[in-house]
């Protein structure tokens, strides 16, 4: 008799879409669902398999959709005697596939609670600028936006932390934020999503995607306050995260791109794709210290080819004995921006 595999078969799926439509509601929905790069499974059904009647005249079959990586295609296996373990074969990886999915997609999510933490630590002792509350997929987050001191302003800038710290830390995003108002520019700096303490950069590729939707929250923020020309400036893991925007949605939304330490990783933790620069039109300035780390170096070397086909006015820049975090080289770094920035500016912005 058939009934017994056939039923082993039915069990599986059934758990199997039971993961799947978990990670369909965890991951809000359809949109989310679709950016979690790895197999794919979009839906699956049993056609009559629970009950497998003796009549040979009647038709039954497993009929699943695959999308591994492109495009989704469709699959019937017939249920016949002889293929039952083939059945269960793809029953099981069907199974195995969506609980693995399942456990990458929630456990990897941003760690909103430590978001939270760092916004009780830091919100009460900001001096410059005022704390704002953007939102972004459902969830709030901080931004400190501060205002040029001069007026007009000629723009202003997003500030994109570098791995697991927050809008306002002292290493060079808090500095960076509040040097520029002084130099003209108003800037926000944003709260990136963070992970654990512990936790690495391949870690972290698995919130890059949400980056995304905060940038965008910023860039409304900006718009409402009349600002025209915006700036993107993104140190270290904050790179990263902005070039997956930038692949996502190309650079029509921003003025010009300024990457630090631009393309920093762990030991033996290579990048696994390049850059998107090909989506970058409009000027982008890398700033590098002579003494960052090895992976930042080799980016330098990999852009430098690059910069014939981008924007004109896209450059990089060493500063000499500066290492990744720019230590005791702010003032270094605040003069390097501006005085770029001050190339781009136009007539009408001035």
């Amino acid at each position: 008799t058939l009934t017994q595999p056939v039923q082993q078969v039915g069990k599986r799926l059934a758990m199997a879409r039971t993961h799947i439509e978990k990670t369909r509601i965890r991951r809000n929905g359809e949109r989310s669902f679709r950016q979690i790069e790895m197999f794919k499974i979009h839906s699956v059904s049993m056609c009559s398999l629970y009950r497998l009647l003796p009549d040979t005249r009647r038709s039954h079959s497993l009929v699943y959709y695959w999308q591994y990586p492109q495009p989704r295609t469709r699959h019937t296996i017939p249920v016949k005697p002889n293929n039952i373990p083939s059945l269960l074969s793809v029953a099981t990886g069907i199974l195995i596939i969506s609980i693995t999915w399942l456990t990458a997609t929630t456990s990897r999510a941003s760690d909103l609670q430590r978001e939270q933490r760092l916004a009780d630590q830091i919100v009460e002792a900001i001096l410059d600028g005022e704390p704002v509350t953007l939102t972004a997929n459902d969830h709030d987050f901080l931004g400190i936006y501060t205002e040029a001191v001069t007026a007009p302003a000629p723009g202003a800038a997003i500030i994109l932390h570098g791995r697991g710290m927050h809008p306002d830390w002292a290493q060079l995003t808090g500095p960076l934020r509040i040097a520029l108002p002084e130099q003209g520019w108003s800037t926000l700096s944003l709260q990136m999503p963070v992970l654990a303490k512990d936790a690495s950069f391949y870690d972290y590729e698995a919130v890059f995607p949400e980056a995304g939707p905060r940038i965008d929250a910023a860039i409304e923020y900006l718009r409402a306050q009349g600002i025209q020309h915006i700036v993107l400036i993104a140190h270290s893991c904050g790179v990263h995260m902005s070039m997956s925007w930038l692949e996502q949605q190309g650079s029509d939304d921003i003025d010009a791109y300024i990457g630090i330490g631009m393309g920093a990783t762990d030991y033996q933790q290579p990048m696994r794709k390049a850059f998107p620069f090909d989506r970058i039109k409009v000027p982008l300035l890398n700033i590098y210290g002579s003494e960052d780390y090895p992976a930042v170096q080799k980016q330098v070397l990999a852009l430098a080819p690059l910069l014939a086909d981008m924007h004109p006015d896209s450059r990089q820049i060493r500063i000499d004995g500066a290492g990744h975090y720019f230590d005791d080289y702010n003032e270094e770094l605040v003069a390097t921006i501006t005085a770029w920035l001050a190339t781009l500016v136009t007539e009408e912005q001035k």
